[in-house]
C-alpha cells in the first residue's frame, strides 16, 4: 500500500505511576531522519526508540517526543545526608574561628553542597516498559495515518494518469491526419518553387520531414510509463523514488512531443501533459 511521509500521531497513557504522552510527526525527506526528545528519567530509551522507528518507516523526517508527568506518589523522595551536613557545619565553625567571623551558616548554603541532598533510587523498569508499549501504539497510529494519506495521494496520481492517457490517445488518433496535412502543405510550397523537381526526390524529402514530426514512439513510451506508474502505485513498501524517476521519463517524452509539434492542437496537448505530470510530481514528493 502506498504511504505518505506526512502524518501525525499522539498517544497518551495514564496510570498510578504518572502520565505518558507520545507525539510523532513526520514530513517528506529523501531519507529517514529521526529527532528524538525524551525526559531525563527515560533518556536511556533513545536507541530503542530509533530502532522501533527505523523498523516501521522507510523515509521521512520524523520528530518523536515523549512527555512524562509523574503522579504525586511516584515522585522520588529527597533526604538530607545529616552526616555530611554536620561535617560542613563543623568545618564552617572552624573557619569562622580562624577568621574571627561569627556569621551563621545559612541552611541553603548547606543544602547546595554536593552530597547533602540525596534522592532515593527508583526502579524505572516498569515505567520504561509502559513507555515502549505506548510508543508501539503511537507508531501504529502514525503508520495508519501515513497509509490513509498515501491512499489519497495514490488516488490523485491515478486520476492524473487517466487524464494523461486520454491526452496520449488524442495525439495518437490525430497523428495520421496531422502528418498528411504536413505533406500536403510541403507539396504545395515546393511545387511553387519549381515545376521541374524530381517527383521521387520530392516524396523522399517529404517522407523524411514527416518522419521527424512523427511522435508514435514517444506516445508508445508515454503509455508504457503510465502503465508502470499505475503498477507501482499498487506495490507495497517505499515507492516514492521510483515514481519520481518515472515522472522524469514522462516529462522527457512530453518535452519531445512539444519540440516536434507542428500543429496548434498537439502543442496544446503537450502543454496539458506537462501540467498533469507536474501535478503528479508534486503529490509524489510526499510519497514514501
Amino acid at each position: 500500500m502506498t504511504s505518505s511521509m506526512t502524518a501525525f500521531a499522539r498517544v497518551q497513557d495514564v496510570d498510578n505511576d504518572g502520565e505518558l504522552t507520545w507525539e510523532i510527526r513526520s514530513v517528506n525527506h529523501r531519507f529517514l531522519e529521526t529527532l528524538v526528545r525524551l525526559p531525563e528519567e527515560l533518556r536511556g530509551l533513545d536507541p530503542i526508540v530509533r530502532e522501533y522507528l527505523s523498523k516501521r518507516l522507510g523515509r521521512g523526517k520524523v520528530d518523536c517526543s515523549l512527555r512524562y508527568k509523574p503522579a504525586d506518589g511516584a515522585v522520588a523522595e529527597v533526604k538530607v545526608n545529616t552526616r555530611i551536613a554536620r561535617q560542613i557545619i563543623d568545618c564552617a565553625g572552624e573557619v569562622n574561628k580562624l577568621l574571627h567571623d561569627s556569621s551563621p551558616l545559612r541552611a541553603m548554603d548547606i543544602l547546595s553542597w554536593p552530597g547533602v541532598m540525596e534522592t532515593e533510587e527508583r526502579d524505572l523498569t516498569p515505567l520504561q516498559k509502559r513507555a515502549t508499549d505506548c510508543l508501539e501504539r503511537a507508531i501504529d497510529g502514525l503508520v495508519e495515518a501515513r497509509e490513509r494519506e498515501g491512499a489519497r495521494l495514490a488516488e490523485l496520481v491515478a486520476q492524473r494518469c487517466s487524464s494523461l492517457r486520454l491526452e496520449v490517445s488524442k495525439v495518437t488518433q490525430m497523428m495520421p491526419a496531422i502528418l498528411e496535412s504536413v505533406r500536403e502543405r510541403l507539396r504545395g510550397r515546393l511545387s511553387e518553387l519549381s515545376a521541374e523537381l524530381d517527383a521521387a526526390r520530392l516524396e523522399q524529402e517529404i517522407a523524411l520531414f514527416a518522419q521527424k514530426l512523427d511522435v508514435a514512439e514517444e506516445m508508445d513510451r508515454l503509455a508504457t510509463h503510465i502503465d508502470e506508474v499505475e503498477s507501482v502505485l499498487k506495490c507495497s513498501g517505499p515507492v516514492g523514488r521510483r515514481l519520481d524517476f518515472l515522472m522524469q521519463e514522462l516529462n522527457r517524452e512530453a518535452n519531445t512531443l512539444a519540440s516536434k509539434s507542428n500543429d496548434v492542437e498537439t502543442t496544446r496537448i503537450g502543454v496539458e501533459m506537462k501540467v498533469l505530470i507536474e501535478q503528479m510530481r508534486e503529490q509524489i514528493q510526499n510519497i514514501e
